[in-house]
């Protein structure tokens, strides 16, 4: 959370809303707190006061992932000692907010008090919020309330772009001062005031009406809904292990909060935006690998990651938004700074391996589907995606895919670990652009491997099939003979830089390189030494950066912190290898940390040595949740229960630590057919 909220700032979210406050539940003005829906603010200040002070907190937390709870009580007011007034405030989030106020007054004799709801908007954009310097739109807001003091009524319009918020009061308040709602509010000993207030929004049109709710209810879009068949076809898991089934159960309820609903080609489709706060966007790389990892739950979001995307794919060269024929999306932002021009996300093309793994989620999807029919229709996007990689993606011909943006809003690094210093040689300088990482040429083996396969069945394109096989055969050669550094062990270095030099920082993307295949079975044994090493593995999972490199930082961003989404792809590169031991020792120790964050793995934790204290520390502005962290564990579950589609059939080999005991897997969907699984150690029935 945004530490200048302090450690206990609360945030709920559904979907692409989300609102953030301290610990009353108030969102303080000029802070970067607030209610956003779509990148806009549509709240930025929500302050409550009881005779003009702040109450004093007992308690805050969380309900559920979009609902929040807040206990709190009157300070020491003239005439007023101090815990003589109860104040209860239950929010809800979805379709914008709900809001429940209860007074409960405690004294004996009767008192009155001024209850005062201070209320902003000021349609700040995610981005101006997230750096603190939005600029002031005051000017341009309306301020249209109500006569009869039931409404706030606030808009804002620039070209074609506009947002509408409307602050339903039930009861109506006393009076309207400004843009504060005020009650005057009398209370005898045990009486209590009960208050709702709906926060309505418009965003560019479209109108959003939060329901009331209790807590435990979540919004219900219907049967017919895409986010109402995820859920229904999710697998049902049952097991021996407490912990195993609660962040299980935490990763599931986690993912459908962080679910967004579109209709692409008269479909509607569901796919899952990155993470909370700061990402509640279509993000191809973080979309498609936490699709990736929540399959074996259904392929709804994996269908709806690839028809949005496809629909969505680079048809020209653009340098603003680094966007080429055929490449895959990097982020899609909906804000008015976008809609303008001013910022490059409508969509922004700045990754290059998101290209590589929608192909790679292409072929997962029909693994596990067998829909011959999406494929096909997609063979287009396909096709184009191939071509990207060979004309657009290898930038000077060696074949290997670059990048370096061309944009003056791009980031320099434009693979998973994208901050300016994520990629660095082991004495800690910065590589020359363009960069060629290694994980981005073990993707594209995967995905010109994957497609054959597609070529060779429901593309029928057998000639396809046989150039690609021979491109990913040559790919892999050239790759071992320039990657591979014999020092140190033996090792694959992060990158090539501009000039062909191996970047040569030891550091956790070569688990993707055994994910992918692209790794010889004679180095195989070299890679997991490396990963399982003391200066990689911190006993709470695989740091990004060994700590024998001078750039190493246990609570750097991606120099040395821990990556759940990292771990479970890495687990599942040592386990296609058969280094099932190695895989099941990331795989348990994710879980004991998910123990320590209420089940949930936030997007990274510190990389400090789990021999210096009982417990994973956090890094400060971790997303939490985040998708491919909350994808985590059932990549994890699926890796230790060996779980696979082969020929259209469950294929299944566990390795299931002692710990852990017997799994129940019911319901698992391939093919449309839904298969129980269990298993125990390395026994299994399906």
């Amino acid at each position: 959370m945004p530490p200048e909220l302090g450690s206990d700032a609360i945030g709920v979210f559904e979907g692409r809303t989300f609102m953030l406050s301290n610990s009353i539940g108030d969102v303080p003005a000029n802070s970067i707190a607030g209610l956003v829906h779509d990148d806009t603010r549509f709240i930025s200040r929500w302050e409550m006061t009881v005779d003009g002070h702040a109450p004093l907190v007992l308690s805050a937390s969380t309900v559920d992932a979009y609902s929040a709870a807040f206990f709190l009580a009157n300070p020491e007011i003239p005439g007023l000692p101090t815990n003589r007034i109860g104040v209860r405030r239950e929010r809800f989030v979805g379709d914008g907010m709900y809001e429940r106020i209860a007074v409960q007054y405690f004294g004996v004799e009767p008192v009155s008090v001024c209850l005062r709801l201070a209320v902003d908007a000021d349609f700040a954009d995610l981005f101006e919020i997230k750096r603190q310097g939005s600029r002031s739109r005051q000017s341009d807001v309306r301020r249209t309330h109500r006569p009869d003091d039931s409404t706030l009524c606030f808009s804002y319009q620039k070209s074609n772009w506009s947002a509408v918020t409307t602050v339903e009061a039930e009861p109506r308040a006393d009076r309207l001062e400004g843009d504060s709602l005020v009650w005057e509010v009398h209370l005898r000993r045990g009486e209590t005031w009960h208050g709702e207030l709906r926060v309505l929004l418009n965003c560019r049109g479209k109108e959003y009406r939060p329901s009331g709710r209790g807590f435990g209810e979540p919004h219900d879009p219907g049967p017919d809904d895409a986010t109402s068949r995820w859920l229904a076809n999710k697998p049902h898991l049952s097991a021996e292990s407490d912990l195993l089934y609660n962040v299980y159960h935490k990763s599931a309820v986690d993912l459908v909060s962080m679910r967004i609903v579109k209709e692409i080609n008269g479909e509607q489709v569901v796919l899952l935006a990155a993470g909370m706060p700061w990402f509640l966007a279509v993000f191809g790389r973080d979309t498609l690998i936490a699709a990736y990892q929540s399959i074996s739950c259904g392929a709804d979001v994996a269908r709806g990651a690839l028809v949005t995307l496809a629909k969505h794919q680079g048809t020209v060269v653009d340098d603003f938004s680094d966007e080429e024929p055929g490449k895959i999306l990097h982020e899609f932002r909906s804000g008015e700074l976008t809609q303008l021009g001013v910022m490059p996300y409508g969509p922004c093309f700045g990754a290059a391996d998101t290209t590589q793994l929608w192909l790679i989620l292409l072929s997962e999807y029909w693994r596990w589907t067998g829909d011959d029919a999406l494929v096909r229709q997609l063979r287009p996007n396909a096709d184009a995606a191939l071509r990207w990689i060979d004309h657009f993606g290898d930038r000077d011909g060696d074949g290997y895919v670059e990048y370096g943006t061309r944009s003056h809003e791009g980031m320099r690094n434009q693979c998973w670990r994208d901050s300016p210093d994520g990629v660095q040689f082991a004495d800690s300088t910065l590589p020359a652009l363009p960069v060629a990482t290694c994980e981005i040429q073990g993707y594209t083996y995967d995905a010109k491997v994957r497609a054959a396969q597609l070529a060779d069945g429901p593309w029928a394109d057998p000639a396809l099939a046989r150039r690609l096989r021979a491109e990913a055969a040559d790919l892999r050669d050239r790759f071992n003979r320039d990657y591979w550094l014999p020092a140190r062990g033996g090792y694959y270095a992060i990158g090539l830089d501009a000039d062909k030099r191996p970047i040569d920082s030891i550091t956790s993307n070569m688990g993707h390189l055994l994910w992918s295949g692209i790794v010889p079975p004679d180095r195989a044994e070299a890679v997991a030494r490396q990963l399982m090493s003391d200066e990689m593995f911190s006993g709470w999972g695989v740091r990004t950066l060994s700590s024998a490199d001078v750039g190493y930082n246990p609570i750097g961003y991606h120099l040395g912190t821990v990556w759940p989404h990292d771990n479970s792809i890495i687990a599942a590169g040592l386990a296609r290898y058969g280094y099932r031991d190695e895989a099941n020792r990331i795989a348990t120790a994710m879980m004991e940390a998910a123990a320590h964050f209420e089940y949930r793995l936030p997007e990274a934790f510190s990389g400090y040595d789990r021999g210096l204290g009982r417990r994973p520390v956090p890094y400060p502005t971790a997303c939490n949740p985040q998708a491919w962290a909350s994808g985590a564990p059932l990549l994890l579950l699926r890796t230790m229960l060996g779980l696979d589609v082969r020929d259209g059939t469950v294929a299944i080999d566990p390795h299931i630590p002692d710990a852990l005991g017997s799994i129940r897997l019911a319901g698992v969907t391939v093919h449309g057919v839904r298969r129980t699984i269990e298993a125990t150690g390395t026994r299994s029935s399906a």
